[in-house]
């Protein structure tokens, strides 16, 4: 399979434009000495963003209509969460919301 010379260029640039964002801050923050304010602000941010992620996945859009909640992944998401809390394992959180899920979509 021959590539041709544009599509190279696509393939570099994607991987240039990936790069930058992604791991040269962390290349400058590793130098710097963070203020305790901003290293306490981004410890929230893996939380924020795993919180949007999940109720995304909850929330069912269509135009012109409120959000409907997605009664399978809630219903799956019920012992995932209180696997969680007990264990804070995220090998039997994984295990057990994929289980969940496949129990619920053999039932409904």
């Amino acid at each position: 399979m021959a590539i041709s010379t544009y599509t190279l260029f696509v393939i570099i640039g994607c991987g240039i434009v990936t790069f930058i964002p992604r791991v040269l801050p962390f290349i400058f923050v590793r130098k710097l000495a963070l203020p305790d304010i901003v290293i306490r602000f981004l410890s929230f941010v893996p939380l924020a963003i795993l919180t949007a992620l999940f109720v995304q996945s909850l929330l069912t859009t269509s135009k012109n209509a409120f959000p409907v909640i997605n009664m399978e992944n809630l219903l799956a998401s019920l012992p995932t969460i209180i696997t969680a809390i007990l264990t804070k394992n995220l090998m039997w959180i994984v295990i057990v919301g994929i289980i969940s899920m496949a129990v619920i979509r053999l039932i409904l």
